[in-house]
């Protein structure tokens, strides 16, 4: 017998973890073309930002989706080229285009709303909820899986194309070896750089889908909306062995994590500061059980 709270749990764990597994699996690409990209944070933040006011002034759902996912990919293109092509330090320019996302999208926000806080649009698209046909008369499957919005199935829809580019593609095979040996690939004629180039644009482009879930779902803007969401997307690429199903799980349990401490605020008198810091505790001692674990193997 299941608690009357655990249903609703699971479906806003599922809903919750959508930007983090977008952001993530962006992130893997990077990772896999040996390059640390920090700047997932940022780029969610300029993709919730973008996508929520291009989609209230166009009044079409699918043309701010759009738009606000090229800005996204746009600031992942400077982040990368500067980076690549400049020869800058990737944690600097990534640790800048974290610092410049708020700035950026706060004084765009007082230019244009005069508003530097929540900026709530009225009469915007909704994100369409779809129901699954197949677990329809499923109960305890349907209240979890079913009703989500379509960016949460094109999420799952994303972990499975990223596991084929990955693995079963030319494209995956040269990513991998860039991460590996760039100098193996310049020897096939290839270049790394565009190779990475590319994978920091794949970034940049799951990014803004992650980030335009954030102020689509909610319909507003709220500065700093992303909240650390790219940093624990970060964690979870490693702690999730730099492998798509292991990164759905990681996103599952921080998603997990957050969801509880969403209802125990109802429930406790535990202090809300304490209680919305859990998901980010959660995630520091993850990382050190990670590095613990990583120490004693690598002694083995």
């Amino acid at each position: 017998m299941h608690s009357p709270y655990s249903i609703p749990v699971l479906h806003n764990t599922i809903r919750i973890m959508t930007p983090f597994l977008f952001a993530a699996i962006g992130g893997l690409f990077t990772e896999l073309a040996g390059m640390l990209n920090i700047a997932l944070e940022g780029l969610m933040l300029i993709g919730a930002f973008f996508s929520v006011i291009f989609t209230a002034f166009t009044g079409n759902l699918f043309l701010g989706l759009t738009l606000g996912i090229l800005s996204s990919v746009l600031v992942a293109l400077i982040f990368g080229w500067i980076s690549l092509y400049l020869k800058a330090n990737i944690f600097i320019t990534g640790l800048a285009t974290n610092l410049l996302a708020p700035g950026l999208t706060t004084v765009l926000a007082f230019q244009i709303f005069g508003n530097k806080g929540v900026i709530r649009f009225e009469n915007i698209p909704n994100l369409t909820h779809i129901t699954i046909p197949i677990i329809r008369r499923i109960p305890l499957l349907n209240d979890i899986l079913s009703g989500h919005n379509f960016l949460v199935y094109l999420s799952w829809l994303t972990v499975i194309i990223a596991a084929i580019v990955i693995y079963e593609t030319p494209f995956g095979l040269r990513l991998r070896a860039t991460g590996l040996n760039p100098r193996a690939i310049e020897s096939y004629g290839l270049k790394p750089r565009r190779i990475q180039l590319a994978a920091i644009l794949i970034s940049g482009f799951t990014c803004g889908l992650g980030g335009s879930m954030l102020s689509l779902e909610m319909g507003a803007f709220v500065p700093n909306l992303t909240a650390g969401r790219g940093w624990i997307a970060l964690v979870a690429i490693y702690l999730g062995s730099k492998r798509p199903l292991g990164i759905v799980i990681a996103s599952f349990v921080f998603a997990l994590t957050e969801s509880i401490s969403n209802y125990v605020q109802g429930i406790t008198s535990v202090p809300a500061d304490f209680i919305l810091a859990t998901p980010y505790m959660v995630t520091l001692l993850a990382m050190i059980g990670w590095s613990v674990w990583q120490y004693y193997r690598a002694k083995e």
